[in-house]
């Protein structure tokens, strides 16, 4: 049971958020505040519903999701049927996710945790994000628990459904307008600054191979030179194994809003970089595998290339029974997926160095010892 906090309370910790974030300390605030959301709250607070508020029970609990989940914000769990995702600490707007879920919800999207609000604050400086409130799916797990489980076991069968919500997500968000063009980028250019800042920062050994092979990886890119004529829409723009879950009634995304590690990107891309991530996730799955669960090498690669195999047959599928197969051009897949490797071993690097053996990983896989570039 929580202690239940009045408006002013309420208000007083909302206003103190940019300089002391939502945290562990804060138990009750979530409860709280979907209380006082039943109606709408005074200026400058705002809210953006998308669905109805669940009720809650008389007696709801909150907790957390656990120090096993990797979490860029501050999530909470509320009577076990909504999630409050703080924001860490809040963003301006415009951001990605209120945009995506009203759209989603209008063209009746709903492989997703069901999006009910977001909440708002007028500052001087604009307008800036809190909070979202979506639903709580029931024994949900991430892809870095599930999908690891597949590769060990050997089972494929998971991809097929992979592939067709993607496709299906793709679909529902080539409709949604606005935005700049993916287009006012060099796609060519930015994937060789990934390969160049990759070599600058992988060190020691690894660095070593790494450089032994640039010159394959460039020409890995060179596709991208030609430049892209699939279709510009709105992306997931971070769609890996660990952004599905799998959940009571089968697969879900989660996490719209973004990679905020990447700034050299529009809104509007082609939707193989998307697919170019979920299958290279589908790689870093199987180095996961290797390395925490004993997975021999050899079956550990063979699962992923039958994984990718049929993730990208669901895909194609769906997009044709879409009547949308314009959406995927399959020259990109490859140099976005190399171009992606970069940007795991720039993340790493920048961010969290234990994580280099997973891109080192695959890129050893494709470009195995005796192989000379």
């Amino acid at each position: 049971m929580v202690n239940l906090l009045n408006w002013d309370s309420i208000e007083r910790r909302l206003t103190a958020l940019a300089e002391e974030p939502v945290s562990d300390r804060d138990h009750g605030l979530s409860t709280s505040l979907l209380r006082a959301l039943a109606g709408d709250p005074p200026a400058p607070f705002g809210i953006r519903r998308f669905h109805p508020l669940p009720a809650l029970s008389a007696t709801p609990a909150e907790r957390g999701f656990g120090p096993h989940v990797d979490q860029t914000n501050h999530s909470v769990v509320v009577d076990e049927r909504v999630v409050v995702k703080w924001l860490t600490p809040p963003v301006p707007l415009p951001h990605p996710t209120p945009e995506i879920f009203a759209h989603l919800v209008e063209v009746g999207f709903a492989d997703t945790a069901p999006p009910y609000l977001a909440l708002t604050r007028a500052t001087d400086a604009g307008e800036e994000l809190l909070a979202l409130v979506t639903g709580y799916l029931p024994e949900a797990r991430d892809g870095w628990e599930w999908c690891v489980d597949e590769a060990e076991s050997g089972r494929t069968e998971f991809a097929g459904e992979l592939g067709r919500l993607a496709a299906d997500l793709h679909v529902a968000l080539s409709t949604l307008p606005g935005g700049s063009s993916a287009r006012s980028a060099d796609p060519a250019a930015r994937a060789a600054r990934a390969l160049a800042e990759a070599l600058d920062l992988t060190g020691d050994a690894d660095g070593e191979w790494l450089a032994a092979r640039a010159g394959a990886l460039a020409r890995e890119l060179e596709p991208l030179r030609a430049g892209i004529a699939s279709p510009a829409i709105r992306i997931h723009g971070d769609l890996h194994v660990g952004q599905i879950l799998s959940w009571r009634d089968g697969y879900a995304v989660i996490d719209f809003d973004g990679n905020p590690t990447v700034a050299d990107t529009g809104v509007r891309q082609p939707a193989a970089r998307d697919v170019a991530q979920l299958t290279t996730s589908l790689e870093h799955v199987a180095q996961v595998a290797i390395r925490r669960r004993g997975t021999p090498p050899a079956d550990a690669a063979a699962w992923a290339g039958a994984a990718r195999t049929g993730l990208l047959a669901a895909y194609r599928r769906r997009l044709s029974e879409q009547g949308r197969p314009d959406l995927l051009d399959e020259t990109l897949i490859r140099p976005f997926e190399v171009e992606q490797e970069c940007r795991e071993l720039i993340y790493a690097a920048r961010h969290l160095p234990r994580w280099r053996y997973a891109p080192m990983g695959v890129l050893r896989t494709w470009y195995p010892e005796e192989i000379v570039p």
